[in-house]
């Protein structure tokens, strides 16, 4: 394959619309393979990629969005970097936010966290989102089609974290007038900080006003040594919470969706038999994983399947590529409802950082597909918008993060 020579992963678009063969074909020339461009090491291997997320001690998350783009103000030298990153991690973009930190830190704003996912909230988050579902499909129900990212999977999704998360619901409105879609590059305003300045507000109304409720708890938890948090830090793991657990979660909706709407024969048998939602979601999570690419920086020189990696170096974990690495999933292109270790993808992640919303996400999968199984006969791809079967067109995100589409039309028929 002489096309992919030259490739660059980072700025072609191509290889963001179908990136499937590229990394079919970087595993080719090794599980670990240095790209030519930026120096980048690119995992594409499936053990490989869980050696690097098992491992944080050697691989930092300091770079987990900058990668090699964003340099220290000090230069990256010798055989140890890690007191480099520890002294200036903050340089870089993305550095207040959990995904990019290191134990203990870590460890300590991620049990802030878990105290927003308990299995008591995440089960009466769920009977909320039963309720919401409904409710969100009555919407575009009748009109026989829909635009499913913007009338039912951003929407849903925001709800729901809004919900989780304890947003008073007299708020809602103000969510999804000023948030709809976070990853729309088409967006004026600042998502983030828009939640920034949100949970802030909650968070210090809460600790001078308690009330019984969810974001009361998230604002008077301590980290182990019960020493109490900034405000600060509170909002921004609420915020990052609700920004990832909704933009990550309507990628799944809508692949799901296009997946039904693509294969009627399989359409057909997650309609006769329910049960099989749960890995129809994990292998969906497979084939299509959101997450396209997470960046570490090695905090020593090591080795990674025999592959020398300088202290300082970009390591990028491809989970798209690692779940279908053929050496674990067979047949890995072929979308397999029955496959016994579709659950073992590296979708959510893996490790420390395994996103902590996966539970979430999960609920969110098997609410949406058994209601839009129960309301609807038939689901297809509208031929209108994305082409006939065999010649379909599709947008997907432009970023090598991320792996989404922007638009999915489909149209139904509303069961009687």
């Amino acid at each position: 394959m002489a096309e992919f020579e030259g490739v660059n992963f980072f700025k072609d678009r191509v290889i963001h619309d179908d990136p499937y063969d590229y990394y079919d074909w970087m595993r080719a020339q090794h599980p670990v393979w240095k790209e030519p461009h930026y120096g980048v090491h690119m995992v594409t291997g499936y053990e490989e990629a869980l050696a690097v997320y098992s491992d944080p001690a050697t691989y930092s998350s300091c770079n987990t969005v900058a990668g090699p783009f964003t340099k220290f103000s000090v230069p990256l030298e010798g055989d140890d970097v890690s007191e480099i990153i520890d002294a200036h991690r903050h340089e870089l973009p993305f550095s207040d936010q959990l995904p990019s930190f290191d134990p203990p830190m870590h460890t300590a704003h991620r049990g802030l966290l878990m105290r927003l996912i308990t299995p008591k909230r995440l089960s009466e988050n769920e009977e909320f989102m039963w309720r919401l579902a409904d409710r969100q499909m009555d919407e575009f129900l009748d009109k026989g089609q829909c635009e499913f990212i913007s009338e039912y999977a951003s929407p849903f999704t925001l709800l729901v974290i809004a919900d989780l998360e304890g947003v008073p619901e007299s708020d809602f409105g103000l969510f999804r007038t000023r948030l709809g879609t976070l990853m729309d590059g088409a967006m004026s305003h600042k998502p983030l900080e828009f939640l920034y300045d949100q949970f802030m507000a909650y968070i210090a109304d809460r600790r001078r006003n308690p009330r019984d409720d969810i974001m009361t708890g998230l604002a008077t938890a301590t980290f182990p040594d019960r020493s109490t948090p900034d405000v600060k830090d509170v909002a921004l793991i609420a915020a990052n919470l609700f920004a990832a657990g909704q933009e990550t979660t309507v990628r799944l909706l809508s692949f799901a969706l296009k997946v039904l709407g693509e294969h009627p024969d399989l359409q057909r048998l997650v309609r006769a038999d329910r049960d099989r939602i749960p890995n129809f979601i994990e292998e969906t999570l497979r084939t299509e994983s959101p997450l396209r690419g997470q960046f570490r920086m090695a905090r020593v020189r090591t080795q990674l399947a025999g592959v020398e990696i300088p202290a300082g170096a970009s390591v990028l974990v491809l989970p798209g590529a690692a779940n279908r690495d053929p050496r674990f999933f067979e047949n890995p292109h072929e979308f397999d409802i029955d496959r016994h270790n579709a659950r073992k993808h590296l979708g959510f992640g893996f490790g420390i950082h395994t996103c902590a919303g996966a539970p979430l996400a999960r609920a969110e999968g098997r609410v949406t597909l058994n209601r839009l199984l129960d309301r609807t006969s038939d689901i297809g791809i509208s031929k209108a918008a994305h082409g006939p079967a065999g010649a379909r067109r599709y947008d997907y995100l432009p970023t090598y993060l991320f792996r989404g589409l922007t638009t999915l039309h489909v149209e139904f028929t509303r069961a009687v």
